[in-house]
């Protein structure tokens, strides 16, 4: 969407297209399909995912694999209250305890329900990307410090100041109300195809910017691969999915690639796609399990690049 967008400057190729809900996004991708005529079309973005399965058949009668999950399942991992919804009905999953409120009065029933004051909670959209919307209602938090010592970006708020916006607000948002989880976040980033799991790597995430993992460490957690394969029985997604926990608890899907711990001889995109184009088989996948390997780190760090106009046209 953006002509200065860092791709522009480490892609071979280069074009710019409207967002995906745009009524000429599809239109656009078609016909620069036409245009560049690829073999694989493969989105990383968690707006375009839905909106490419939807229209998948346009690119494939092209010739153009698309590695991405069917739609009705990517709908469900995109809506947080569906998505639990699903998994309670189906699995014996432990998930957090949540409300889906509708009004002001619902939400300050549902944060009491969920322990408040004395407990922190937290809510967010049902659909929403990356951090947006998502805030902590906790108490026992210091306004002074928060004022005087944080970075303007803090995610804590008081119920109070909630009310404030939305008292004299006609209209209240969908919003999913939740316990505040504690301890460590993890996330499993499998490749799957049908909602069978055939890979699993499990990381960390120890630190994280703009909702964006920045410092993490490929672990061991057999417990949550195995909640990971119960996860996408429910909800069979399939290619690169994104799974993410606080402890040993689900908090969000999703149904795209997302950062992912490389490997000289384990990318796990790369292999979705040879996967999609059939060049390797569901079992050569699964035998790059046994290459993890536990214990390697990664950190993210900003960058910048500086180039003259007349030189990118």
């Amino acid at each position: 969407m953006d002509d200065q967008a860092i791709g522009r400057f480490v892609a071979d190729g280069f074009h710019v297209v409207p967002p995906a809900d745009s009524t000429t996004y599809v239109e656009a991708l078609v016909d620069l399909v036409d245009r560049v005529r690829p073999d694989v079309l493969f989105s990383q973005s968690s707006v375009e995912v839905p909106v490419i399965s939807r229209h998948r058949a346009l690119f494939e009668e092209r010739g153009v694999v698309v590695p991405v999950s069917d739609p009705e399942p990517i709908d469900i991992a995109s809506n947080k209250h569906r998505m639990y919804e699903v998994l309670r009905e189906k699995t014996e999953l432990p998930l957090p305890a949540y409300r889906l409120v509708t009004t002001l009065g619902e939400f300050r029933g549902a944060v009491r329900e969920l322990g408040y004051p004395d407990r922190a909670v937290c809510f967010k959209p049902p659909v929403a990307k990356g951090s947006r919307g998502f805030r902590i209602l906790d108490a026992q938090v210091d306004r002074k410090d928060l004022l005087l010592h944080r970075k303007p970006n803090s995610r804590y708020m008081s119920l109070e100041e909630f009310e404030s916006i939305f008292a004299c607000e006609a209209e209240f948002p969908l919003l999913l109300v939740m316990e505040h989880l504690e301890g460590t976040e993890y996330t499993t980033d499998p490749i799957a195809l049908r909602g069978e799991m055939l890979l699993c790597a499990t990381k960390t995430v120890e630190a994280a910017r703009w909702g964006v993992i920045v410092k993490g460490e490929l672990v061991d957690r057999p417990e949550l691969v195995a909640q990971t394969r119960e996860i996408l029985r429910a909800i069979p997604l399939s290619y690169n999915v994104n799974i993410q926990f606080i402890g040993e608890r689900l908090i969000e899907i999703n149904p795209r690639v997302s950062s992912f711990i490389y490997q000289d001889d384990l990318v796990a995109p790369y292999l979705a796609i040879k996967l999609a184009l059939g060049e390797v088989s569901p079992d050569e996948i699964r035998a790059f399990q046994s290459r993890i390997v536990f214990g390697r780190r990664m950190v993210r760090y900003m960058d910048q690049v500086f180039w003259n106009p007349e030189e990118t046209e």
